[in-house]
């Protein structure tokens, strides 16, 4: 199976306008800030749990999950 790479502009973004840099939002997230950058380099992928605590943190809709988290690099 293929693996499949995400564009992580918009999740980039807002961890940007909430957190300021990724690594502040890596010890918000209690991970380092190469497991997040791993994670907005697809070379990991995000856990479920990583998903709900990201979302609260950054006060992302629900529905908006897949427009963070999983729109497809063309």
């Amino acid at each position: 199976m293929e693996k499949v790479n995400y564009c992580n502009r918009k999740l980039r973004g807002k961890i940007r306008e909430v957190c300021e840099t990724e690594k502040d939002f890596a010890k918000l997230m209690n991970i380092s800030s190469i497991t997040v950058s791993s994670k907005l380099n697809n070379k990991s992928d995000w856990s479920r749990n990583e998903i709900e605590k990201a979302i609260a943190l950054l006060s992302i809709k629900r529905e908006e999950i897949p427009k963070y988290f999983f729109e497809i690099l063309k």
